[in-house]
């Protein structure tokens, strides 16, 4: 019982990845199947087994849930290229450095390169407006910005 307990909530936890329901489905699943192979392949489960039950339960999870209750951000095949040594694109760096500019937070050269200053602008501006203090240069930040 103990290795199915560990199990749901190793799926629980993999499942998170995406914004939307679709996405941490799509998410849940894979990871919960590969979780769930593993499980099969230590236990008395065969690997199809664990495998079927991973993605199930990955999937339900993923569907189940919402942005409230669990989310671990954009999935990686849907951040779009990244440059400026693998951080954020630059185009969207350059349209926050321009806001947090215009909304009095020093943000440093707008050059579109993720550097201290920038960074620290945004935690800045994440705490005064309530979002996740995570330091990153989101579209979705760029987009809550120039609304304000």
């Amino acid at each position: 019982m103990y290795r199915v307990i560990i199990t749901f909530s190793i799926v629980l936890f993999l499942s998170a990845c995406g914004t939307m329901p679709s996405e941490r489905a799509v998410s849940g699943a894979g990871l919960g199947a590969a979780a769930g192979t593993i499980v099969g392949a230590v236990t008395g489960l065969s690997l199809f087994e664990g495998a079927a039950l991973g993605a199930v339960g990955g999937a339900l999870t993923g569907v189940l849930t919402d942005d409230d209750e669990i989310n671990f951000g954009t999935p990686a095949w849907e951040q779009g290229s990244r440059n400026n040594n693998g951080r954020e694109p630059g185009d969207t760096v350059m349209k926050i450095q321009y806001q947090l500019s215009r909304h009095g937070y020093d943000a440093g050269p707008q050059d579109g390169v993720m550097g201290p200053k920038t960074q620290e602008a945004i935690r800045q501006y994440q705490k005064q407006h309530g979002l996740l203090i995570d330091g990153r240069a989101t579209p979705e930040l760029a987009a809550h910005m120039q609304h304000r």
